[in-house]
């Protein structure tokens, strides 16, 4: 499924290298996908989204043309793929990556972002994940989530959550959406969907596994 050519130079865009194996989990509509297969190799990238093809062409009017571009450029697409259970998909069991990535995980909005029971749905997505790619990693890889740091986004505790599927934070980066050429970030469920939104002050969490587990 991934096939990284040893023989090519090796390119970096921001903290991704063309040589590593990448699991991009939750991608909205792929345009992150297409900035880093467009950047180094795309054939070393594997991107997901909870979604079947249809639902995204549907909700994101970018899809279509994503998905004829990772398709020509050699990128593994897989859709339906559950963040809880990913661990277990059919296609990726056995498979290790050195780099997990998820920008801006985030539950389905019923209630306002300030709201407990909402911070809690959130919160259950993001340690399910967790715990999922714990499993999902190379020696030294790393997982690697975006996410915003203000109130009451930082209620969700990521650091926390983290440590508690065996993890523990590597480093912690100012995020800055004009370092992924053609990435647009996604609002991703309700009327609003296909919207994208200021990230605002938000970091990239790397996380490496603990070796005493």
């Amino acid at each position: 499924m991934l096939n990284i050519d040893d023989n090519k130079e090796e390119k970096w865009i921001k903290h991704y290298s063309s040589t590593q194996k990448m699991l991009l989990v939750g991608d909205g509509d792929f345009s992150f996908a297409v900035c880093l297969a467009e950047f180094g190799s795309a054939t070393s990238i594997v991107a997901s989204s909870l979604y079947s093809e249809e639902m995204m062409r549907l909700k994101y009017s970018g899809a279509a043309s994503n998905l004829r571009e990772l398709e020509e450029l050699g990128c593994t697409v897989m859709h339906g793929v559950n963040a809880h259970t990913m661990n277990s998909h059919p296609l990726l069991t056995h498979k290790l990556f050195d780099r997990i990535v998820y920008n801006f995980p985030h539950a389905a909005l019923k209630r306002s972002e300030a709201n407990i029971r909402q911070s809690e749905s959130h919160r259950r997505l993001v340690k399910g994940f967790f715990k999922s790619a714990s499993d999902m990693m190379e020696e030294n890889g790393e997982v690697h989530v975006t996410h915003k740091t203000t109130d009451p986004y930082s209620n969700w505790e990521i650091e926390k959550l983290a440590e508690e599927a065996g993890l523990f934070l590597v480093e912690k980066v100012k995020f800055r959406k004009s370092d992924y050429p053609g990435y647009e970030n996604k609002r991703g469920s309700g009327s609003r969907a296909d919207e994208s939104f200021p990230p605002g002050n938000c970091c990239t969490f790397k996380f490496g596994k603990s070796t005493s587990l």
